[in-house]
């Protein structure tokens, strides 16, 4: 039987946020998120979770499944305390533990699994993750002989000799529950912090062994924003390089942000400044950007989006969008559209081959085949309480400076004349003018004003 036991109770004051710090996020997901989807690739039987500073705030951010569970740490007195709480409320304590926080959000499965076979090798009762660094300030320093670990000293007990050993404590344990639940209620806070650390369970089993690894990186806690920085750094690097390896050309790279759960075909090309977010698809033979921002949506092949914003849409084949152009949430963009030049779109269905060139607002709109939508047309679609939809139908031609005055239908092959304020259905193949008169009065003059 495998558990899986993640720290997440803490404030994280270094953040120097209002917001817990395993909520903080990387590539788009929280750190957390990002530990609990490691952890999940072990197949588990169960996940805990222990909260506590926003606790009701860190449950509802993470995907639920049934295997998480969460136990509130209140108040909050240090690991030790945490995994107290947590045997104290499961009775079945058989198995696996692995203990770890919900701050290293760079772990990776794998990893665990290299913990967990080392750990059954030794039949231990406890085994951890540990690291050689250069500069281990901020760590706790492990003491170990032939891997058998014979202490662990927190950096602010160590004294000036126990600074000086370069191997640390990563924070990531696999204990035999068993033999964990018969000392874990001995911790005791004796220390500068007045906290119950989980490391002094070392020195009360007999078998503590270090599971030395390499620093590549996956041991990075995070503490403070420099280091969020570095490890979104290390993240998108890693996504970038996948990405170029399967036919994207980035043309900066260093510019653009990817998220993970993205999809990008072959012979795509990202230009500079190009944020692409959330579970977006970009198909073959596109060309994203520069300056464009892309959150879940589709992007289907051979289309171009530059300067511009999308959400939660759909474009189809051998479109061009933009520059400047902002497609909100829910629209349908067919194929061989042409959205161009400060166009905003919101949750509209448009069919092939539409034209919406300049200075448009399209909103609850449903676009037939082949219409032109002219410069400055505005579709008015709220009242005041309600939204109403616009449907146009196809081949029609939507004269420059029009407002259609929701709800609307308009037919097949119907023209609008310029600067025309539509308030009335109109049929098929009929043209819609309203519009005020022109008048010229000949000779006139403006009057001066007096000095």
């Amino acid at each position: 039987m495998l558990t899986v036991a993640i720290l997440a109770a803490g404030k994280g004051s270094r953040m120097a946020s209002s917001m817990p710090k395993v909520l903080h996020k990387l590539a788009g997901k929280t750190l957390l998120q990002r530990v609990i989807d490691s952890c999940n690739e072990l197949n588990p039987d169960k996940i805990f979770i222990i909260i506590g500073h926003k606790s009701q705030e860190v449950e509802n951010s993470v995907i639920k499944n049934n295997n998480i569970c969460f136990i509130v740490q209140n108040p909050q007195k240090g690991t030790g305390h945490a995994v107290q709480v947590l045997t104290q409320q499961v009775k079945k304590n058989k198995g696996k533990l692995i203990v770890l926080n919900g701050d290293v959000p760079l772990i990776k499965a794998e990893t665990l699994r290299k913990l967990i076979d080392y750990h059954d090798t030794k039949k231990a009762d406890v085994s951890l993750i540990t690291t050689k660094k250069k500069n281990p300030v901020g760590y706790g320093r492990v003491f170990a002989k032939d891997n058998l670990i014979q202490m662990i000293v927190e950096e602010k007990d160590c004294d000036k000799s126990q600074r000086l050993n370069l191997l640390i404590n990563a924070g990531i344990y696999c204990f035999n529950w068993e033999s964990l639940s018969k000392i874990i209620n001995n911790l005791r806070s004796n220390n500068k912090q007045n906290e119950i650390y989980i490391t002094d369970t070392i020195a009360m089993l007999k078998k503590s062994y270090s599971f030395e690894v390499v620093d590549n990186g996956e041991l990075q806690g995070i503490n403070n924003r420099v280091q969020l920085s570095k490890c979104e750094e290390t993240i998108q690097t890693l996504i970038k390089k996948k990405h170029m390896i399967g036919g994207v050309t980035f043309i900066n790279p260093a510019s653009c942000t990817i998220s993970e759960d993205s999809i990008i075909g072959l012979d795509v090309t990202i230009e500079a400044n190009t944020h692409i977010r959330g579970k977006s698809i970009i198909f073959n033979n596109c060309k994203i950007g520069p300056n464009t921002f892309i959150e879940d949506s589709i992007v289907e092949e051979n289309s171009e989006i530059i300067n511009s914003t999308i959400f939660n849409s759909h474009i189809m084949e051998n479109v061009n969008i933009g520059p400047y152009s902002h497609i909100r949430p829910n629209c349908e963009i067919s194929s061989c559209c042409k959205i161009g030049n400060f166009v905003e779109l919101k949750n509209s269905n448009l069919d092939k081959e539409v034209k919406i060139n300049h200075l448009s607002y399209i909103g609850d709109s449903n676009i037939g085949e082949y219409t032109n939508i002219g410069a400055g047309t505005i579709t008015a679609n709220f009242d005041g309480t309600k939204k109403h939809p616009t449907n146009i139908g196809k081949n029609s031609s939507i004269g420059a400076n029009t407002v259609l005055i929701a709800p609307i239908n308009l037919g097949d092959s119907v023209t609008t004349g310029a600067g025309s304020v539509i308030t009335k259905d109109s049929k098929n193949n009929s043209l819609a003018i309203a519009r005020s008169k022109q008048v010229n009065i000949e000779n006139w003059k403006k009057n001066k004003s007096s000095s």
